[in-house]
């Protein structure tokens, strides 16, 4: 658990408000992008994933990242390869549940918001990552 606070709350649950902030903020603007939102907050037994969207034909796998100062790196720079070998086996568990064909058009994006609450859409920000090939 995170550390108690002045006000009571704890840094953990202020870390999960803000990241449902953000995530709303990725969202919406997505939203204005012309996609549309499948699903928020995908959870399996293996990982989650924030948000799954069409845009276009292709069925997208979003991955939210904030970072309030920049002295700790871009915020996208917090996916590595644990994270999207975890997306991955996530979207694995989502292609089936929802019997989406292999055929259909996939992809693994990455929504990097900054201290400033500014989006940056990076569409694929990385590869599917088969089993074996993660951590």
């Amino acid at each position: 658990m995170g550390s108690v606070k002045s006000d009571g709350s704890t840094e953990k649950h202020n870390t999960r408000s803000v990241g449902r902030l953000e995530e709303e903020l990725a969202a919406r603007f997505l939203e204005e992008q012309g996609c549309r939102i499948l699903e928020r907050n995908f959870q399996v037994r293996v990982g989650e994933v924030d948000i799954i969207y069409m845009d276009g034909e292709t069925v997208c796998f979003g991955e939210v990242k904030y970072r309030r100062a920049e002295d700790r790196g871009e915020p996208e720079e917090a996916v590595n390869r644990r994270k999207q070998f975890k997306i991955s086996r996530v979207s694995d568990h989502y292609r089936a549940r929802m019997e989406l064909s292999e055929d259909m058009s996939y992809r693994f994006d990455v929504l990097s918001i900054n201290g400033v609450h500014e989006v940056k859409w990076i569409r694929n920000a990385f590869e599917y990552l088969p089993v074996g090939r993660g951590r």
